[in-house]
């Protein structure tokens, strides 16, 4: 080679050797950049010249070094793993959260009263009825306990109702990310496409758009495929989300009654425009055009246990839920009535959610207690007409006594419909338990006890072990308590399996300063080696021009 075309293979050196100190120090400048991904500058030879093609080996001379691009080191699968179990861990975490909230709610009310002292209290006051069932003390003490069971099974219904309205405020902002992580993703598939259409690679942008992907897997369960062109489409619960240009934005449908939202397909709906032009779907419209199918057996194997998304929407429910449901009546039914009851309804609406489980399981044992001990005054009322005593235990009409009374006549016996009757409230001596004779009525005060004490109840249709009052509640904080351990554990090993694919990704795609330091040395040398290799080509040249012009 000529000492002119040698100056050719010195500057491809320094070229290239400059353009991998570039890239190393970029390296260096996002080491604590969210979604870096280490980038490297692939090197090839430059073509050769062919001298002759002579036995036994063609005579060439190398041009040098060639700086062929600089690419990302990333995992696919890696990357592939690590989003399915990051969702799987997203799930679990709403649901030990969902749990814990519950657990706090049932041990704490706003005055630091734990609920099972209010019931407690209850029990405590019939036992000192039963010491003197004609003592205006313990009346007094019967009403207020009443009185202070129900405000506080009411607070306790009530923070568990606010606590779904939470969980559905945090759906709408689940379902924004999504609709603003897809139209990100599509607007970098454009920018990438465009970019990639040149020599250039979009590293950075591709660096984003791998971030908003994690974001995403989060969320819900993913499907995604890169093209040929650098374009990424990606599919949410099996449903194109970003394809060909488009994104299939995500749409809530809010219930009328409860205002509890729907994410839905708009692209699946069958909605229609009102006459100012508006987009109007109803619960019909929607029916083929759901996001997540949440009647689906929750289970690993299958994969419908990934994205926070679906766990919020799971825990929360879809409407408030009653004691009716745990007997399969559905929440428009008449219990009394035989023939409106849906067998399966408690599990296939009520037993996955979280929320609504224990919504219908303590509002069976508050519906229990109260018509239980209504029952009991009506029939000691009712049997002492019969002996001809047609005034004890009732009112002015004629009507026996109820310790309890709806707050809309003709409702359910629910959490959210009881109160302690106001006439006794501010006389409790009305209830007596004084017969004519003057004798006071053990029997009735035995009635409440037993009320109290007889095991013949059980937390929900999947649970054969009879209870009384106090090991219902005992057992329903024992439920979550157990459920709350069990999920805690797949926490746990979700977060063990998703630090450990992080971690193994970050082997190959995260920026060691270390590696890096070292690689800025190989490539300074290297341009040093370059740079000597020209000097020495440049002393040659010069002397031989020197010679020559002597």
């Amino acid at each position: 080679m000529s000492l002119m075309g040698s100056f050719w293979t010195g500057v491809s050196g320094l070229q290239t050797s400059n353009n991998a100190l570039n890239t190393t120090a970029h390296n260096m400048s996002n080491l604590d950049t969210e979604g870096y991904t280490r980038q490297q500058v692939a090197q090839g030879t430059r073509p050769y010249v062919t001298i002759s093609k002579g036995s036994p080996n063609w005579k060439q001379l190398g041009l040098g070094v060639n700086y062929s691009l600089t690419r990302q080191e990333r995992d696919y699968f890696l990357d592939l793993n690590y989003r399915r179990e990051s969702g799987r861990s997203a799930f679990y975490d709403v649901s030990v959260a969902t749990l814990e909230e519950i657990e706090y709610i049932l041990g704490e009310s706003n005055e630091g009263h734990e609920f099972s002292e209010s019931l407690t209290n209850f029990w405590t006051s019939i036992q000192e009825l039963g010491k003197d069932p004609t003592s205006s003390v313990n009346q007094n003490l019967f009403v207020t306990r009443a009185y202070e069971f129900v405000n506080r099974a009411s607070a306790v219904y009530t923070s568990l109702c606010q606590y779904q309205d939470n969980l559905n405020r945090n759906i709408v902002k689940e379902v924004n990310n999504i609709n603003k992580y897809a139209q990100e993703i599509e607007e970098l598939n454009r920018r990438i496409v465009s970019i990639e259409a040149g020599p250039e690679r979009a590293n950075d942008l591709r660096d984003r758009r791998n971030l908003l992907l994690d974001k995403l897997a989060r969320l819900g369960n993913i499907t995604y495929r890169e093209n040929e062109a650098g374009y990424v489409s990606v599919r949410f619960e099996d449903v194109d989300l970003v394809q060909g240009g488009l994104v299939n934005e995500m749409k809530l449908y809010t219930d009328p009654e409860t205002g509890f939202y729907t994410p839905y397909w708009r692209m699946l709906a069958k909605g229609s425009y009102d006459e100012k032009g508006n987009y109007v779907v109803t619960e019909k419209d929607i029916e083929g055009a759901k996001v997540f199918d949440l009647s689906r057996e929750i289970s690993s194997d299958l994969n419908t246990d990934i994205g926070s998304l679906k766990s919020m929407l799971l825990a929360r429910g879809d409407h408030r839920a009653t004691y009716k449901e745990i007997q399969d009546y559905p929440p428009d039914a008449d219990p009394s009535d035989p023939s409106q009851k849906v067998e399966g309804w408690y599990n296939n609406n009520i037993s996955q959610s979280i929320v609504m489980n224990i919504q219908a399981e303590f509002d069976q044992l508050i519906h229990h207690i109260v018509t239980k001990i209504n029952d009991i005054l009506r029939e000691t009322a009712d049997e002492a007409k019969e002996a001809g005593d047609t005034e004890y235990l009732r009112d002015e009409n004629g009507d026996p006594y109820q310790m309890f009374v709806k707050s809309v006549e003709g409702d359910d016996w629910t959490v959210s419909n009881i109160m302690v009757n106001s006439v006794l409230r501010q006389n409790p001596s009305l209830l007596e338990f004084r017969k004519e004779e003057h004798s006071e009525d053990i029997p009735a005060i035995e009635k409440l006890k037993k009320a109290f004490e007889e095991k013949i109840y059980t937390l929900n249709p999947n649970v054969e072990t009879p209870l009384s009052f106090s090991d219902y509640y005992k057992n329903l904080v024992a439920q979550v308590a157990n459920t709350g351990s069990v999920n805690r554990g797949i926490q746990a090993g979700q977060v063990a399996a998703t630090d450990t694919l992080l971690y193994a990704r970050e082997q190959v795609v995260g920026v060691s300063s270390e590696e890096e330091l070292t690689s800025m040395i190989k490539f300074q040398n290297a341009y040093n080696a370059s740079s000597r290799y020209i000097n020495v080509v440049d002393e040659m040249l010069e002397h031989i021009l020197t010679t020559l012009g002597r």
